[in-house]
């Protein structure tokens, strides 16, 4: 079984290539992404500042490794609590899975965080470690002001169906109400993009900034 901490390691190795080392960022996420792997991937680019070109600050991708793991040591605590905590119901009878499920666990197409999943630079700009203790508390049955994911307090933003509206957060399209027919609905992205271009971090400067003129250029 893949290691997240091996890769981490990795990350932090000096010796080793930097597309090496990129590559086993990747695989952390591949193993842990709170946001979705393109999503997670995205925020990290940019809540650590890796540039175009690697070589322009090596030290990115252990910034961005390090909020990864912050985040995944707290998800690791709460998911073995809930492992707890099953085992314990399953040997009272009580056998069915609480509703709502655990946020790790939903489907990430049925779920209100779906959004990211289709549009990955639709995100909360939140610490990966701040939007783990946030879904934590709502678990625990905490009820955050605003948006469950990020926060946010402002108005809605409605997004068509075609035959009617779902109600996305403004910060980071969170369903805050899904359309009335109760089916799923595709999301377009707000901006194309490939996944090639993501990975090569085109949206970054080679300083580690957003590029001014992404996505023309």
């Amino acid at each position: 079984m893949t290691s997240f901490l091996t890769h981490r390691a990795h990350v932090h190795d000096a010796r080793l290539p930097l597309r090496r080392r990129h590559s086993a960022l990747r695989t952390c996420i591949t193993l842990f992404a709170p946001y979705g792997f393109r999503a997670t991937y995205h925020h990290l680019t940019l809540r650590a500042a890796i540039p175009r070109r690697l070589e322009a600050d090596p030290d990115a991708l252990v910034r961005a490794v390090e909020e990864l793991h912050e985040a995944r040591v707290l998800w690791l605590a709460r998911a073995e609590e809930y492992a707890a905590q099953r085992r314990a119901e399953k040997r009272a009878g009580r056998r069915a899975v609480p509703d709502p499920r655990p946020w790790w666990l939903r489907s990430r197409w049925d779920g209100p965080d779906r959004v990211w999943h289709q549009d990955p630079f639709r995100h909360p700009s939140l610490r990966l470690s701040e939007y783990v203790r946030r879904q934590n508390a709502i678990l625990d049955g905490a009820e955050p002001s605003g948006c469950p994911a990020c926060g946010d307090e402002g108005p809605r933003v409605l997004s068509s169906t075609g035959h009617g509206w779902v109600e996305l957060c403004r910060g980071c399209a969170w369903v805050l109400a899904p359309c009335p027919c109760g089916q799923r609905h595709r999301f377009v992205p707000e901006i194309l993009f490939s996944w090639n271009g993501i990975w090569q971090r085109a949206h970054m400067s080679d300083d580690g900034t957003p590029n001014p003129h992404w996505p023309a250029g």
